[in-house]
């Protein structure tokens, strides 16, 4: 049995220039399309220990099943299942009617599903491998949070990186279920992330990052190479199933601007080098990305001869699980800059760049 799984987003306060906000009216329109997100947006069943529940689609190449059928099938298929989450488990799902369609009807282990249901449940994670590194605040006020996320530790939940993920971490520590990324950074990837704090938020801000009106400045440490400064034209392709994206020909989709090249300082130098088992002289990249394709800036740092310290893709891609805390890629958010959707403030916020000393 096969079906469409979707693991939706479980979805000391250091103020850099972040600018304070004098209470506001929104517009009545804006006020009206929030609500209206927030109505279409509400779950079958409510976010619990961090995580949304999942949904689950009976295939269109099913014949009629029973729920406790289907929905056992897909626990133990799971690709990244905990050990403990057996039939009986399943069944406790049902008698808790934590078993849901999409308009909340509890399902009983007898109810037979058609192709196209869709099925709500909680899933259980597997245990993971704990990210050694803390997330720490930025900025924080009424509407939005800024964090400082480290390496090792993924966005949003998916395959398997589920608690051990910054919006996990974060509605766990904080209460707040709704608790939301405006935009991803990769796993790998360390710096300024921005989540809002309520649900009704979330349009106004992630739609600042599609439209691309969110400037962005990356600093990455890699060996000292004769780049210009400029700018990087690239077409990314990404095949899905694949780890690594790829340049193409084609009309370029990834634009980064190579603001500053500037060498490290011995010390720093002999430190990293010892590090990441590196000989050549190193140097800090300032990148500031376009456009905002899977991997860009490191698949660009590589096809320029300087590849990220630490990256276990690019230019080789390393075998999964085999990540060295000790060794994180030096790559990191560190500046932010946008005009408030809600208030039209400038925003604007900052980060040091991650180096293995700091964590």
């Amino acid at each position: 049995m096969t079906s469409a799984i979707d693991f939706p987003i479980p979805p000391e306060k250091n103020c850099t220039s972040g600018s304070s906000i004098a209470p506001i009216s929104m517009p009545d329109t804006l006020l009206h399309t929030m609500a209206r997100k927030k109505s279409k947006a509400a779950p079958p069943l409510p976010p619990r220990g961090g995580l949304g529940a999942s949904r689950v689609r009976v295939p269109d190449t099913l014949a009629p099943v029973t729920a406790l059928e289907f929905l056992s099938e897909v626990v133990a298929t799971q690709r990244h299942r905990h050990p403990e989450d057996t039939p009986e488990a399943v069944m406790q799902r049902f008698a808790e009617g934590e078993v849901v369609l999409r308009d909340a009807t509890p399902l009983t282990p007898d109810t037979i599903l058609t192709p196209g249901t869709d099925v709500f449940f909680y899933r259980r994670p597997a245990p993971e491998r704990v990210v050694p590194y803390e997330v720490t605040t930025v900025f924080e006020d009424e509407d939005i949070l800024v964090i400082n996320k480290p390496p090792f530790l993924a966005t949003m939940p998916r395959a398997a990186h589920i608690t051990e993920t910054a919006t996990v971490r974060l509605r766990r520590a904080t209460g707040n279920e709704e608790l939301t990324p405006a935009h991803r950074l990769d796993l790998m990837t360390s710096g300024l992330l921005l989540f809002t704090k309520r649900r009704e938020l979330r349009g106004p801000y992630q739609e600042l990052f599609a439209r691309r009106e969110v400037r962005k400045q990356y600093t990455a440490v890699a060996e000292l190479q004769d780049v210009e400064l400029g700018t990087w034209r690239h077409r990314i392709s990404k095949v899905h199933g694949e780890v690594a994206a790829t340049l193409v020909s084609g009309e370029p989709n990834a634009i980064t601007h190579v603001r500053g090249v500037t060498p490290i300082d011995d010390s720093t130098t002999a430190s990293l080098a010892a590090t990441y088992n590196v000989e050549t002289p190193l140097a800090t990249y300032v990148l500031e990305p376009v456009t905002g394709k899977t991997h860009q800036l490191r698949i660009q740092m590589s096809a320029a001869g300087a590849p990220i310290l630490g990256d276990p893709i690019y230019p080789v891609v390393q075998p999964f699980g085999s990540e060295d805390f000790a060794r994180p890629m030096l790559l990191t958010s560190v500046f932010l800059g946008f005009t408030d959707p809600l208030s039209g403030v400038l925003r604007e916020f900052r980060a040091q760049p991650w180096l293995p000393t700091t964590g």
